[in-house]
């Protein structure tokens, strides 16, 4: 099981559009198989900044997203809604340990 932590940047005049882009995403990510989690955070003390948690039952699954027509059109769609290049960090999931675990 991976997760990534997307950490993105937007710039202030787009936050909103970039929160229904996300959400778009989010709504068609958690539907995807092997898809454990989906999360969109906000920074508390900054609204320009967001963590995307993606958590997926193996590398496949993780790969796969990348390929739906949902993320390709969130990722066009908020490329010009950046401040900065997002950064992805993979984390190996050490507990829950089964999918038993992640409730959706």
């Amino acid at each position: 099981m991976i997760v990534t932590c997307v950490h993105v940047s937007v710039k202030p005049e787009n936050v909103d559009d970039f929160i229904k882009a996300s959400t778009i995403n989010h709504e068609n990510s958690v539907k995807e198989p092997g898809n454990l989690r989906f999360d969109l955070l906000q920074l508390a003390e900054n609204g320009t900044r967001f963590l995307l948690y993606e958590a997926y039952e193996s590398e496949e699954a993780a790969a796969a997203h990348k390929d739906t027509s949902h993320y390709k059109t969130w990722r066009e769609t908020v490329a010009p809604y950046m401040a900065e290049d997002r950064k992805g960090v993979r984390y190996n999931i050490v507990t829950p340990a089964s999918k038993a675990g992640w409730g959706k």
